[in-house]
């Protein structure tokens, strides 16, 4: 699949491309995901040092980026079947 030949020829096919762009769908945002949720996550622990009430408007909130991610992985699945 990857490095056919180094010299002279195709370095990745088709499949290896498919392969490399659905790695790189769910990379991008894991990474993304990951920012959103240590932000989220910080300022939510704050507002509930401050006030215990908000602890579930603090979970759903620190939850929501996780949908970034079953995106990517749509994604990339969709990359994939194509």
């Amino acid at each position: 699949m990857v490095g056919e030949e180094l010299v002279g020829g195709p370095f990745l096919d088709a499949d290896g491309m498919k392969a490399l762009g659905a790695a790189l769908a769910i990379t991008v945002t894991g990474l993304a995901s990951a920012w959103a949720e240590k932000e989220i996550g910080t300022a939510a622990i704050g507002a509930m040092a401050e006030n215990e009430g908000l602890f579930g408007k603090g979970l759903i909130l620190t939850v929501i980026p996780e949908t970034i991610v079953i995106f990517g992985l749509v994604v990339a699945l969709l990359i994939n079947s194509a």
